[in-house]
């Protein structure tokens, strides 16, 4: 049995116990969710749920406690943790207009300013073999110079497997901007599945995490609903309903309570409901970046200051990147003035 099978099937039993839920087949074509009390949702049409839609402020941030430090960019919100280097949670709302296209994919990585006790920096993935995977995707903070350069901050990366970041995750990421155009405007929350024992990179000793997770509500009329995926960070093949589960699922493995402002009633029944078949799966948003990863992910590039290296010869990379080849072969970029 995969990790993925046994994570799954944890899920169930923590629905089963938790949330009276016998059964959920998000892919038999039928959508039933059977309860406790043997009544039966048929969630294939949500819209048949239609509840009120309220204006809530900051609706996508989920429950804090007065202890909690949120971080707030410009573009989205995050908590950090310090103990495994990278964010709890990152949340932000997008809109259809926001999937628009304005500023060209930056590509550089910085220390968050805001992160008081020091986050994560080049140094530690250098070397690590791991992408630096983006929790608040750079295309969906392409609206505006800031939220281009804020979405580099480390505070917003994880490390993620190559063949992950730019394989299924990018998929999601793109299914999602689908959703905003299609839903107008939709909330995300997403993130790492933190637990005790990861192995780590880097000098701070940056978590790897096995999982990651993503939830998106859609609360604009009409049909109000939600959806959550966990998938392994690993390359993966398979489609991603195959990876979709209920928001109450990913709360019962993460911890986090996701969308808390919620009236009771609306909160209850969207996170208990999955319905696949409310969801388009096939992309078409417009906003898409090739991911920027180092040639050679198991031995990056390193930034050097100009006139480190005894080779004279400057290159210039597909990017615009200027740098050298050392004695041993390996590109050296040059840091900017």
């Amino acid at each position: 049995m995969t990790r993925f099978s046994i994570l799954l099937s944890f899920i169930l039993v923590i629905q089963v116990s938790s949330f009276g839920q016998e059964k959920v087949h998000p892919n038999d074509g039928r959508n039933v969710v059977f309860f406790e009390d043997k009544s039966r949702t048929d969630t294939n049409n949500q819209a048949a749920y239609n509840p009120k839609v309220t204006i809530i402020p900051h609706l996508e941030i989920p429950k804090t406690t007065p202890k909690d430090h949120i971080v707030i960019h410009t573009g989205y919100s995050l908590l950090y943790n310090e103990e495994y280097e990278q964010a709890n949670w990152v949340a932000y709302e997008l809109t259809k207009e926001e999937t628009k296209k304005q500023f060209k994919r930056g590509n550089k990585f910085m220390v968050d300013p805001l992160i008081t006790t020091g986050s994560a920096d080049n140094a530690d993935y250098a070397r690590s073999g791991y992408d630096r995977g983006h929790m608040a995707p750079a295309a969906d903070m392409s609206w505006s110079e800031i939220t281009m350069k804020e979405s580099f901050y480390y505070s917003n990366m994880s490390p993620q497997v190559p063949a992950f970041n730019r394989g299924i995750w990018k998929s999601l990421e793109e299914l999602v901007r689908t959703w905003a155009i299609e839903n107008e405007a939709i909330y995300v929350v997403t993130g790492p599945v933190l637990t005790k024992g990861l192995p780590t990179i880097g000098h701070d000793k940056v978590a790897v995490p096995a999982y990651y997770y993503k939830v998106i509500l859609d609360y604009t009329e009409p049909g109000i609903k939600g959806i959550g995926f966990i998938l392994p960070n690993e390359g993966s093949g398979e489609p991603l309903q195959n990876f979709a589960v209920s928001i109450d699922s990913v709360e019962s493995v993460t911890g986090i309570d996701f969308f808390p402002l919620l009236p009771d009633e609306q909160e209850k029944h969207i996170e208990r409901t999955l319905s696949v078949n409310d969801w388009s799966w096939k992309s078409t948003s417009t906003a898409k970046y090739k991911e920027e990863a180092p040639e050679n992910t198991d031995e990056p590039a390193i930034a050097e200051p100009a006139g480190t290296n005894t080779e004279d010869q400057i290159f210039t990379g597909p990017r615009g990147g200027k740098y050298r080849i050392s004695k041993s072969g390996r590109k050296v970029y040059i840091k900017g003035e």
